[in-house]
C-alpha cells in the first residue's frame, strides 16, 4: 500500500464518521449522544478490522505471503520447464518410488 493510499483511506474514515454525526443527528439525537453513537461505531468497525487482519495473518493469507507462494510457484516451474526430456524422466524415476512409500505408510 502506498502512502498516498493510506492518508485516502484515513481521510475517508473522517468523512465518513462526520456523515454517521450528521445522519444521527438528523435522526433526532441530539449532538453528545449522536457523537457518542459514532464514535462507538468507528470503535467496533476498527476491531472487526483487527480481527479480519488477525484472521489473515493467523492463516497466511496477507499479501506478502500470496505473492512469495507464487513467486515459488513459477520459479519452480521455470525450472521444470528448462529441463530436458531425459532429465525430467530421471527426476520422474527418482520421484515415482518415494510416493509409492508415501501411499503405503
Amino acid at each position: 500500500m502506498r502512502r498516498i493510499d493510506a492518508i485516502g483511506i484515513v481521510f475517508g474514515v473522517f468523512v465518513a464518521g462526520g456523515l454517521v454525526y450528521v445522519l444521527l443527528q438528523l435522526v433526532g439525537l441530539d449532538s453528545q449522544n449522536a457523537g457518542i453513537w459514532s464514535q462507538a461505531l468507528l470503535v467496533f468497525g476498527l476491531i472487526g478490522w483487527l480481527f479480519t487482519y488477525v484472521f489473515r495473518a493467523v492463516n497466511n493469507k496477507m499479501t506478502y505471503h500470496q505473492q512469495r507462494d507464487e513467486y515459488e510457484q513459477a520459479f519452480l516451474q521455470k525450472r521444470l520447464d528448462e529441463l530436458s526430456p531425459e532429465e525430467l524422466q530421471r527426476l520422474q524415476a527418482k520421484i515415482e518410488p518415494e510416493s509409492e512409500k508415501d501411499s503405503q505408510a
